[in-house]
């Protein structure tokens, strides 16, 4: 661990996995967030959002000190799912992580380092500028329309929107109800932090992406609504 990535404040990372229906990957997931090296303690929150393929069951046998599992009855969505894990998380700074595999826990120390030098309050992965490449074009154009309706909205210059690994200081979370309950989560948190004057760094994650027949949740009605909530939140009142 080099000396300027240390944390001489001893601060805790809370990591919220949200998981719906994950059997075949929340075991590796959680095996990878364990063996990462960091210079903060480290508190893993999964918050099981109603899983019926067997993912509870897996879950209730990995729980232990590091790992918390809290369970919705019925599946709310990933944003409802974030928001419950918020109020169980203890660290002075926040991570996201899924539960498919997708993003590498291997990513962590360098989301971290900005924070911890003190350059920053929120950062965001990018998927564009980092190892893989598995993304569908169709996918790629619509995250690439959802960051530059950002850029324009909001006047900031991300690669990146909708990228699963996000990065935040309590103080910054602690200023913010988040609303949404399903994917639409990313665009909001980001049009609020924004609007209350923080800027997010990116940095560059991998990314190993998946298919709809693979598991993958997310769908084109969610780029719709992902796009009315950037419009949405940019005049709305904010709580």
């Amino acid at each position: 661990m080099a000396e300027d990535e240390f944390d001489p404040q001893g601060r805790t990372l809370s990591v919220i996995v949200p998981v719906f229906d994950e059997r075949n990957t929340v075991v590796e997931v959680l095996r990878r967030m364990r063996r990462v090296e960091l210079p903060v303690n480290l508190e893993i929150v999964v918050v099981d959002d109603g899983s019926t393929d067997g993912t509870s069951q897996i879950l209730s046998a990995l729980e232990d000190s590091t790992v918390q599992v809290v369970r919705h009855a019925a599946n709310l969505g990933k944003g409802a799912a974030i928001r419950t894990g918020l109020q169980h998380v203890r660290g002075e700074l926040v991570l996201i992580q899924d539960a498919d595999l997708e993003y590498d826990p291997e990513d962590w120390p360098r989301l971290l380092r900005p924070i911890l030098r003190g350059r920053a309050d929120v950062v965001y992965g990018s998927r564009f500028s980092g190892e893989g490449g598995s993304m569908a074009a169709s996918d790629w154009v619509g995250n690439r329309l959802l960051s530059l309706v950002t850029n324009l909205l909001y006047n900031t210059s991300l690669s990146d929107m909708e990228c699963g690994y996000k990065v935040f200081t309590r103080k910054v979370l602690d200023d913010i109800t988040i609303e949404s309950d399903r994917f639409d989560f990313e665009p909001e948190i980001t049009a609020k932090v924004l609007r209350r004057g923080f800027k997010i760094y990116e940095v560059p994650v991998s990314y190993s992406g998946r298919a709809a027949a693979e598991g993958r949740k997310f769908a084109w009605r969610d780029g719709v609504r992902a796009l009315s909530t950037l419009v949405r939140y940019r005049w709305r009142k904010l709580r």
